[in-house]
């Protein structure tokens, strides 16, 4: 496993939602930039250091090969020097529920900085000429100990994600030659809740639709049909999907609640009343009902996953 540090400051919001990162292959002037050709050296598997305003905000693990790309849409006005023509690595991002900010460890830090292409400066700023650039393992060990077992436990998520039962469902993806890597990329960020689909269900559902929670930390993007049997369109569909946090995801995945066309909850009789009453499910004030679209994909969940 290699270790890189990519700083975002222009580009976070569109590539960590997305779940991406993106770089012009050459400088302006058409020369070479070992932060752009760093793009080619991925690996599936990799850990990326996400610095963003002073901080480390996010983790992410690479999840494909890179490939060209032209400059996304959704930068607008940022980057407005760079050529369109680019490289474009997938990644699963996760969002830090504890970031740090290096500048406050610098004492710790100078020591095990490298020599070249370093992406911190001395005195702990940010190295403005760096955008992805090699983290070295004393490095690597010394923030992953700062950052207090974040990453062992996104490792630990990432690594337990994907249910036996959708595994045969991956390889057919992986194994599908008449879609892009980019296509396949999506596809299997959408089973582990990352990538565009989370994007795509994020712009539809603003929080929990029985806690009300709205930190995009503590909510999972969750297939209503789910992803084994949904179409490769219906996989990446943001109407095939709500945000839940972690326990309401679990009922809602086992078929021990749905919701009605208001968006209403209901429970399965199924389950158990020490849960029901442990877990306060009880719908939140002002429901807001379904779209269309997602009625028609929760039509499906009441009738073969919901315990009725």
């Amino acid at each position: 496993m290699n270790y890189w540090w990519v700083n975002q400051n222009q580009t976070y919001k569109h590539e960590i939602h997305g779940g991406y990162l993106w770089s012009p292959k050459t400088n302006a002037n058409g020369a070479r930039n070992r932060f752009y050709d760093a793009m080619t050296e991925v690996v599936t598997g990799d850990i990326v250091f996400s610095f963003c305003d002073t901080q480390i905000k996010a983790i992410g693990i690479v999840s494909g090969p890179h490939q060209s790309s032209p400059k996304p849409e959704e930068f607008g006005s940022a980057g407005a020097a760079w050529s369109d023509d680019g490289w474009y690595v997938p990644v699963s991002f996760n969002e830090l529920p504890r970031p740090i900010r290096p500048k406050e460890h610098i004492g710790r830090l100078a020591p095990v900085l490298p020599a070249k292409y370093s992406p911190l400066q001395s005195n702990g700023n940010g190295n403005q000429g760096v955008y992805l650039a090699p983290v070295p393992q004393p490095l690597a060990g010394l923030l992953i100990s700062l950052l207090g077992g974040q990453i062992e436990a996104i490792l630990d998520k990432a690594s337990s994600s994907a249910e036996a039962g959708d595994n045969l469902e991956i390889n057919h993806v992986l194994d599908d030659k008449e879609i892009t890597v980019t296509q396949r990329t999506q596809l299997i960020q959408a089973r582990i809740g990352q990538g565009l689909f989370r994007s795509r269900v994020a712009e539809i559902e603003p929080c929990c639709r029985v806690t009300g929670t709205s930190n995009s930390q503590f909510l999972i993007a969750s297939h209503i049909k789910p992803w084994s049997k949904s179409t490769n369109e219906e996989k990446l569909d943001g109407h095939n999907g709500l945000l839940l946090t972690p326990h309401i995801d679990h009922l809602f995945d086992k078929g021990y609640i749905t919701f009605n066309y208001l968006g209403l909850i209901e429970i399965s009789t199924h389950l158990p009343d020490e849960v029901r009453v442990a877990w306060q499910l009880n719908p939140i004030p002002a429901p807001v009902a379904l779209t269309e679209k997602q009625h028609a994909y929760m039509q499906y969940h009441r009738e073969k996953i919901f315990r009725g």
